[in-house]
């Protein structure tokens, strides 16, 4: 095809070169030059909680998924199948089987709340989990936020053969000639929807893989996004060596960085192990970081956070903070009277409207006692406040930053320099060994290990945070998370820096190979209880999203021990005398000492029976009749779907009863919703009451009517229910 182009480009005739290319373009997008696999059968999903019907397509609970029947009779649990492939007809026990859904036919799907976590209650920051086959789930987000994801972290099945992945819900082992062509068909329709949720402006797809694929992944990658900017990391998992027969021991897996629009890797301060092969010339000295008090981005209007509009009373000179007052929740702030000799600062922001600081009074009387609230220059009767975030305070509590003085205002004054940098492709950093930082650190959870070859928990937040460090806001999805790492990563990260990143987090509920022969031998099938208690999802991912969160492992204990990561480091010790064997008299030399060093000094503070300061829900993904949905009578199902398209702010609000509203106001979560379009007038009124509402739910057949109720709603995110979401998977048929 290459030579095929160049010849093309000889042509003179201008109309009869571009005919040509086009036609060329349509033959290189009918057959695939390059990576060529078998496009192996649809990938088919069991539905345990969808009710058998006559006409269902169904499959046994202990067979082939894809070995599929249509039920013809139900006389009791008696269920007369007709089978697809030969028109042989069998009666089986009702609950014995389970209805299937194929790939590409149209779905509704939902989320069906299982559990919450809510460690931040004045917090409107929620992350999720959702149980599914992550394919469907992957149709819901895009539904939900096509081209709104900062950062997508996958770490799919490797295809070991070890039985570690199923496709059409029977494990592929190495014994199949087919299983990179299954691999590679498996991983193509999961890309191709992950790139409709990437933000093509600025995001980034990260992806592990070992040698047992990689070589096909990076052609696929290469292939799907023939636009982005594509790297390779080789980096350090196990220290120990993984043994290979008649080979070398694996020690490292690789990472691919996929870069989509003005996407660039942050300049870090990082420890020496990031060093290697790195030019000293492309480091930059960075300093201590102090950050705006007042907030911005997302939630930074005063209705966002009221406990947090409050006045900063300065001396008149504006040198230093005579004190901090309380709460005001009046409307005019001009009667808060500031003491003799001082004037109130509000966080005010330059256009005039009223914001918030970024953290409570409280908090931050106690930030100015111990120096770590500096002011700016006063300009206009107001002045600049700027504070140290925890990870800046935690670098100035270890030492990183040796505190040099004070300023007029008490803040503290640190000549330290600090250098960063951007590394190179080689990691060999001690705190991404998995058994370190993965498998102990999920015994301590557990009690015992419930997951083999976990991540190590730095290994992600090191990946992310070069993509993440400067956006606070960013939505992050891992639609193959496994025992939960990303999100744990993705709360480290906002530990440090007060962020108030979202992550979404999608897995199955697959039991080992041995649990599955030994629950089979009870008499058990998957959707039994117990059978699904022992899911990765219910025994694994959810149980750990709650630990690290509440700080209490899953006895209730807290865990022990703090963020940090200490490695092995040798210094010079200069007491050490050294003398000379043949003279007797002292000498040159250098003399090391082992010791340890911290790597993570912004960590070192955090303690992880302290948890963290935010929320997370755990969803079951169902799926809905559409006849139902486009006649309106699922509402209550499709609530936490409507709650997640507003962004899963607040708590995931839920009905009371059966009775369905007129409408529902819904401030805390920022979202309302008009049931019954006969009750426009009041629902206009209330939001009108309702500034923070930016989502806006309306339920009409009508499009004009549609249009006409949203025409003043400038600014906000308006939908038609039910036309767009059975729209958008209407859409989806025949992927």
């Amino acid at each position: 095809m290459a030579l095929l182009q160049d010849l093309i480009q000889q042509i003179d005739d201008p109309a009869l070169k571009e005919r040509i290319l086009q036609e060329t373009d349509k033959l290189l997008k009918q057959k695939k030059f390059g990576l060529v696999f078998e496009e192996h059968l649809p990938e088919c999903t069991p539905l345990y909680d969808v009710p058998i019907r006559v006409g269902s397509k169904v499959a046994l609970k202990t067979g082939y998924v894809s070995d599929i029947y249509t039920v013809v009779k139900m006389d009791g649990d008696e269920v007369l199948c007709d089978r697809r492939e030969t028109h042989e007809q069998k009666t089986f026990k009702l609950d014995d089987l389970v209805v299937v859904a194929e790939f590409g036919e149209p779905i509704y799907p939902t989320l069906k709340p299982l559990d919450t976590v809510e460690n931040a209650p004045d917090s409107g920051l929620w992350h999720t989990l959702i149980e599914a086959d992550n394919y469907h789930a992957l149709q819901l987000l895009e539904y939900l936020y096509a081209e709104k994801v900062d950062c997508i972290y996958i770490d799919p099945p490797y295809n070991t053969g070890a039985k570690d992945w199923k496709y059409n819900n029977d494990y592929v082992d190495s014994s199949d000639a087919y299983r990179h062509s299954k691999w590679l068909s498996m991983m193509e329709k999961r890309l191709k929807l992950a790139k409709k949720l990437l933000n093509p402006q600025d995001s980034v797809l990260l992806v592990t893989i070992d040698e047992k694929e990689y070589l096909h992944l990076g052609c696929l990658l290469e292939e799907m996004f023939p636009d982005a900017r594509i790297q390779m990391i080789s980096t350090l998992t196990n220290s120990r060596g993984v043994a290979r027969d008649n080979g070398f021991a694996r020690v490292d897996e690789y990472i691919f960085v996929i870069q989509f629009g003005s996407s660039k890797v942050n300049r870090l301060p990082l420890s020496d192990e990031w060093r290697v092969n790195v030019n000293e010339n492309d480091t930059r000295v960075t300093h201590l970081r102090w950050s705006m008090l007042i907030r911005s981005g997302s939630n930074y209007l005063r209705k966002d956070s009221v406990n947090q509009f409050y006045p900063i009373f300065v001396f008149n000179d504006g040198k230093k903070i005579h004190s901090v007052g309380e709460p005001y929740y009046g409307t005019n702030r001009e009667e808060v009277v500031a003491p003799e000799g001082t004037f109130a600062v509000w966080p005010l922001r330059r256009d005039g409207e009223e914001g918030n600081w970024q953290i409570a009074n409280t908090n931050l009387r106690e930030l100015i006692k111990q120096g770590f609230v500096m002011l700016g220059k006063k300009k206009d009767n107001s002045i600049p406040v700027y504070y140290l975030k925890k990870g800046e305070i935690a670098k100035v509590t270890s030492g990183v930053y040796e505190i040099t003085g004070y300023r007029e205002d008490g803040s503290i004054i640190s000549d330290t320099e600090v250098r960063s940098l951007v590394t190179g492709t080689q990691w060999r950093i001690g705190s991404h060994d998995a058994s370190t930082g993965g498998t102990n650190l999920l015994k301590s959870f557990f009690g015992t290990s419930r997951f083999t070859f976990p991540k190590s928990i730095y290994a992600v937040h090191d990946t992310i945070r070069f993509f993440l460090a400067n956006k606070p806001n960013a939505l992050v999805v891992d639609f193959f998370a496994g025992s939960g790492t990303t999100l744990h990563a993705v709360n480290l990260l906002n530990a440090v820096d007060d962020g108030n990143r979202r992550c979404i987090l999608v897995t199955n509920n697959e039991v080992s190979v041995d649990e599955a022969k030994e629950l089979t031998q009870k008499g058990l099938k998957p959707g039994d209880p117990q059978w699904d208690s022992l899911g990765i999802a219910r025994h694994v991912t959810w149980p750990r999203t709650v630990a690290s969160m509440t700080g209490r492992d899953i006895e209730g204990k807290p865990l022990e021990g703090y963020y940090g990561f200490e490695s092995d480091c040798y210094e010079v010790d200069e007491s050490i005398a050294v003398v000379s064997k043949t003279t007797g008299k002292p000498t040159k030399a250098t003399v090391y000492r082992k010791g340890k060093r911290q790597m993570y000094p912004e960590l070192c503070e955090i303690k992880m029976a302290d948890g963290f300061k935010a929320n997370a829900a755990f969803f079951k993904l169902s799926f809905l009749d559409k006849t139902s949905v486009a006649l309106g009578r699922q509402f209550r199902e499709l609530l936490p779907v409507l709650w997640m398209k507003g962004g899963a702010v607040g708590k995931c609000p839920a009905l009371e009863n059966d009775d369905l509203p007129n409408m529902l106001i819904l401030p805390q979560n920022k979202m309302g919703v008009l049931v019954d379009e006969i009750y426009y007038s009041e629902f206009d009124a209330e939001l009108s009451q309702h500034p923070e509402i930016q989502t806006v739910f309306i339920v009409t057949d009508s499009e004009t009517a549609y249009r006409s109720m949203i025409r003043t709603y400038d600014g906000k995110n308006c939908y038609q229910l039910y036309r767009d979401y059975l729209d958008n998977f209407r859409i989806n048929t025949g992927r």
